[in-house]
């Protein structure tokens, strides 16, 4: 190993205890850290289901852009496809030159708001640690898939500024993504919504007021990140008109939107192969570098 990277490594963790972060985040490994280490809010329990975290796959040094995506697997807000939609993913953005942070995110038993307070947490955790990790605290994005990309949405829409009289310097920092990527995204929680994600996440009879408040494609505004989406139009699981929806929104607000419309391809695209996997994997790749995420090379 490079005897620069090594003494790196074994000197990282010093100068995050020294700068008051948490030791867990360390250069050059992935690393996982509990985003609240003295209990998530409304935690049902003390088990590993009851304590969302996240994992940080930093870029090597040689290619790292400065840029970061949180990642959001999905899995009907019942479950996590934590592999080709979670650390799989996190090595294909770290090959881009972007740190990937898979988040692990409650699930049912919880509803909402407990999987936005999550992500929440997560954007302002990372954020809040840009200097120390590399990352730029102005291109720090949240990629989601099926219900993760109804997570990823949601906080799209539905983010603040941070707190400023908070005890907690975490809870003062902006959970505003600078960027979206919304893989066959669940979207609606309206008529046409995925009714196992909306039944997981809000129960067998929400009122109109949650769907609506819930139903991303309402909540755009022209402070709503620019997007990119991809889905099949034969997606069976979660229709294509959920994305569809969403960059309708965008648009009407004026916030730059790609939107890729595969003409093959079931719900899944592939799980982590295939051509579809490839071709939306390249299309992303290529938007990272239009919108300035990275840079061309």
């Amino acid at each position: 190993m490079n005897p620069v990277l090594n003494l790196t490594r074994h000197l990282f963790p010093i100068l995050l205890l020294v700068l008051g972060a948490a030791p867990s985040l360390q250069a050059a490994d992935a690393a996982t850290e509990l985003l609240f280490p003295d209990g998530a809010p409304g935690a049902k329990g003390t088990g590993p289901a009851d304590k969302p975290e996240i994992t940080v796959h930093l870029a090597s040094p040689e290619k790292a852009t400065g840029a970061a995506v949180i990642v959001c697997p999905g899995g009907g807000y019942g479950a996590l496809m934590l592999s080709y939609e979670g650390h799989d993913i996190a090595q294909w953005l770290n090959d881009q030159g972007i740190a990937g942070i898979v988040l692990k995110y409650r699930v049912t038993p919880y509803q909402h708001p407990a999987p936005l307070l999550d992500a929440t947490r997560a954007m302002r955790l990372i954020r809040s640690r840009a200097a120390i990790l590399n990352i730029d605290p102005a291109r720090i994005g949240i990629m989601g898939f099926s219900a993760g990309g109804h997570l990823a949405a949601t906080l799209g829409t539905h983010f603040d500024a941070g707190d400023a009289t908070a005890a907690d310097p975490i809870e003062r920092v902006s959970s505003r993504p600078d960027f979206l990527v919304l893989v066959y995204p669940v979207i609606s929680m309206g008529p046409k919504g995925h009714g196992g994600s909306r039944t997981n996440l809000l129960g067998k009879n929400p009122s109109a007021e949650t769907k609506d408040f819930l139903s991303n494609e309402k909540q755009v505004t022209g402070k709503t990140p620019p997007a990119f989406l991809v889905h099949s139009k034969l997606d069976k699981v979660v229709s294509i008109e959920h994305s569809a929806m969403f960059n309708d929104a965008l648009k009407a607000h004026n916030v730059p939107s790609t939107f890729l419309e595969l003409a093959t391809g079931e719900h899944g695209l592939g799980c982590g192969k295939g051509p579809l996997w490839a071709e939306w994997q390249a299309k992303c790749a290529e938007w990272f570098k239009t919108m300035k995420i990275v840079s061309a090379r």
